[in-house]
């Protein structure tokens, strides 16, 4: 083998060994005709949720362990980034009805 071939062998060798970050990802979850879709999210820390609200009244986001309380004007979203890990269960204090779960890994 050439030695600038070997040289670009062994560059190429530790590049790929090097660990790549994940990217955090967006995820949607919309309120709409009074239902969360989807109803269970899994996601990791440092996603962000994109919550859009659909319908013509307000609608919350509202953590049951309280690590969040997100309320949405008619036609209108908000993002917020997840902090920490668990299973939160989450629900429309306007629509109790509403409810939905986030899994939530490390």
């Amino acid at each position: 083998m050439k030695p600038g071939r070997l040289a670009s062998v062994a560059l190429a060798a530790i590049f790929a060994s090097m660990a790549v970050p994940a990217h955090a990802a967006t995820i949607e979850i919309t309120m709409e005709n009074l239902v969360i879709a989807p109803a269970e999210v899994s996601a990791k820390v440092g996603d962000t949720i994109n919550w859009i609200n659909k319908d013509v009244f307000a609608h919350t986001a509202t953590a049951k362990n309280g690590d969040f309380d997100v309320t949405l004007a008619p036609k209108k979203s908000a993002s917020s980034v997840l902090k920490k890990a668990g299973t939160v269960e989450y629900y429309c204090r306007y629509h109790p009805n509403m409810k939905a779960t986030l899994k939530i890994e490390p």
